[in-house]
């Protein structure tokens, strides 16, 4: 049939790698922290804007500018230039990169043109994929819908619900993840310097954000899709709806290790198997990444938000 024929290659999104740890009381002053995200407010940002509109930030002493990303909007030089104080970024492969070009930033938790040169290079050594297949990919679904044998990449919470929404059938989902591509996803990073002399400001912003998450998740999160609808006017409710049940489903943001550890946790292992896949893959040579500097797991998997959790009757 015709949904049959149609297929969506959709980069799966992790869990915000975060850091974890224990819950400050209230401080009495404010500090300023910019946090930048990957694209426009959508629900994949949820728990950031939970945390904003429902005060947790600020009870954690933290007045938080949230700036949107898009598609002419490059955030990543903004960090090291120390413009912004954390950024939503993509999965490990930027930060193997940080750490192999010297750029002083870090994880401090958990086809566009990057994806050229990233995760399609895995799919081609492991999967079998083509160059000659590849297509630009302009942020626009036209060219998907026009060729009912096109694949394209997407998020798994969003690109599905445009599909359905403007050709009128269900997308066939691959996730990466499912596939092998064990990265994590949707990281936040700081700099190197900030981890070094100011790390209580950011284990604040983590742990206000991992609440965030787990309050819009599981608690009231009218505020904040009314703050994110007012910030991307091209969101609707019933959009940021439907992903919010798409990353319940798929356990994009609360499953696996977070469990039992609190959303964001991460280990090493896991980022020395994935990078050990990206040498298989050819993106890399044995030993030319210093894992230890990739991500800093210190703060990580302190059981951050399950009481809230279960306040909330939360899975």
């Amino acid at each position: 049939m015709h949904e049959q024929r149609r297929f969506l290659l959709a980069a799966a999104i992790a869990a915000p790698t975060v850091w974890t740890g224990r819950t400050l009381a209230s401080s009495p002053t404010r500090e300023k922290a910019v946090f930048a995200t990957n694209w426009k407010a959508q629900a994949a940002h949820g728990g950031f804007y939970q945390a904003l509109v429902d005060g947790t930030y600020d009870k954690f002493g933290l007045a938080v500018e949230l700036r949107q990303g898009g598609p002419q909007v490059n955030n990543r030089p903004l960090l090291p230039a120390g413009r912004i104080d954390f950024l939503m970024t993509g999965n490990l492969l930027h930060s193997f990169d940080n750490v192999k070009q010297g750029v002083p930033a870090a994880p401090v938790a958990l086809i566009a043109k990057d994806g050229q040169f990233t995760w399609w290079q895995w799919l081609k050594v492991r999967h079998g994929f083509r160059d000659e297949a590849l297509r630009p990919y302009n942020f626009n679904l036209g060219p998907f819908l026009a060729n009912p044998r096109a694949i394209q990449q997407g998020y798994s919470v969003a690109e599905p619900i445009y599909v359905k929404k403007q050709g009128g059938f269900e997308p066939v989902v691959h996730l990466l993840a499912d596939h092998g591509f064990s990265t994590y996803s949707t990281l936040i990073e700081t700099r190197a310097d900030t981890v070094a002399r100011r790390p209580e400001f950011v284990q604040r912003f983590v742990d206000a954000s991992i609440l965030g998450w787990v309050n819009y998740l599981y608690g009231d999160r009218k505020a904040a899709n009314a703050l994110m609808l007012k910030e991307n006017p091209e969101m609707t409710e019933e959009e940021i709806e439907a992903s919010v049940a798409l990353m319940k489903r798929q356990g994009i943001v609360d499953s696996g290790e977070a469990l039992g550890r609190g959303i964001g946790a991460m280990n090493s292992a896991r980022v020395r198997e994935f990078f050990d896949s990206m040498v298989r893959a050819g993106l890399y040579k044995a030993g030319e990444v210093d894992l230890t500097k990739v991500a800093d797991t210190r703060f990580v998997n302190r059981k951050v938000g399950l009481e809230e959790k279960r306040r909330l009757g939360g899975r």
